[in-house]
């Protein structure tokens, strides 16, 4: 057990470890106070491992993703009201030996949150070449349309002052999504996030992954899709909403003129037109819808 003046709890969305949960729990133990896993679905011995080894687990009775996992483990952490909460995957990727190093920004005050990043002079990783591609892609991604400065924005090696883990569990997405959208929520709120160099280890953890490439990133990419609409609803939605309802009506005049003068109506031009104009409707009502909410939000917030 950890020493020191600072109530630190680490926590570890699982499923299906039982050949890496064993060590990853022992050698967290050694900078923690307390051990959370939540065994999200599985079907092997991970929760029975787990359990021996003396952390408190939660279990999900079906798997339901990363991001419903950490949202049960938030519910366990404020019980037990932690100043510092760690969060790791049980997979043995993460060096549970470098929890010091994002502990220390948190405990001295400097950061809200320090995200473990495999891009910072000193980090290391020994991913396969087309998933260093992907994430190079998705880094840029978020970078560029989500607000985000942070070089490695899918780690999941992390460390959070007791408010911010609170704050930042208001995410909503359930898969390996909820690790971008953190980071955008931060990044628009004004939370000081900061990237300690850390090892990331592909051939010793107990799986590459659990989700094929393209559906991992499909799902990370449509989860800045929502974050960009929710946050930008009036740029993003509106103008191209605008945009489809102009071309769905000079595809309308098109029509007719076509018609008056050689009196042949174009079903193909009339489906265009209609699926143009739809669409473009569509989309400035969900703009203004989300600008609405968004602002309603902001009003409720500043009351807070």
């Amino acid at each position: 057990m950890k020493n020191n003046r600072v109530k630190t709890v680490a926590v570890i969305p699982a499923y299906n470890e039982e050949s890496s949960i064993a060590k990853v729990i022992l050698r967290t133990k050694r900078y923690v106070d307390e051990v959370i896993v939540c065994d999200d679905g599985s079907t092997d011995m991970t929760f029975m491992i787990a359990k021996a080894l003396g952390a408190i687990v939660v279990r999900h009775g079906e798997r339901r993703g990363k991001g419903e996992a950490l949202r049960t483990l938030s519910k366990e952490v404020m019980e037990l009201g932690p100043d510092v909460i760690v969060t790791l995957d049980g997979d043995g990727q993460h060096d549970p030996d470098e929890i010091p190093m994002l502990l220390k920004p948190i405990e001295t005050g400097e950061s809200d949150m320090v995200v473990g990043s495999r891009y910072v002079d000193g980090g290391k990783m020994d991913a396969p070449l087309y998933r260093r591609f992907g994430l190079r892609v998705i880094n840029f991604l978020y970078r560029k349309f989500g607000g985000v400065h942070i070089k490695d924005t899918q780690s999941g090696f992390r460390a959070y002052s007791h408010k911010a883990f609170e704050y930042l569990m208001q995410c909503n997405a359930k898969g390996y999504g909820i690790e971008g959208e953190q980071l955008v929520l931060a990044a628009g709120n004004g939370l000081r996030v900061m990237e300690v160099p850390i090892s990331v280890n592909y051939k010793g953890s107990a799986r590459n992954s659990k989700k094929s490439p393209l559906l991992h990133g499909a799902d990370l990419i449509s989860t800045l899709f929502r974050l960009v609409a929710e946050g930008r609803p009036l740029m993003y939605l509106g103008l191209p909403g605008i945009g489809l309802t102009c071309v769905g009506a000079m595809l309308g005049l098109y029509l007719l003129w076509m018609f008056n003068t050689t009196r042949y109506f174009s079903i193909p031009v009339a489906i265009l037109t209609v699926g143009a104009s739809m669409a473009g409707i569509l989309l400035v009502i969900a703009a203004i819808t989300l600008h609405g909410l968004k602002r309603i939000n902001e009003k409720l917030a500043n009351y807070r």
